[in-house]
């Protein structure tokens, strides 16, 4: 319900942004995190071949994105 006003934000400020999302994630779908992609300049985008629960099933990669991100 709050994307609408998410998107509005970023395309305003352009903050620098990462996005880590599972392309099989069937509560949060795929199609979700592309209007981020669109959106935004500063992005870091990540699609990766997890479900819902991606930290438990890539936390590893997914921390290792973080802290680059972070850096």
């Amino acid at each position: 319900p709050y994307y609408p006003e998410w998107q509005a934000y970023f395309r305003k400020y352009q903050p620098p942004t990462l996005i880590v999302w599972g392309k099989n994630d069937y509560i949060f779908p795929a199609d979700g995190a592309f209007p981020y992609k669109r959106d935004l300049k500063n992005l870091e985008f990540n699609l990766l071949d997890t479900g819902h629960f991606a930290l438990e099933e890539d936390g590893r990669v997914i921390a290792t994105k973080i802290r680059e991100f972070l850096k």
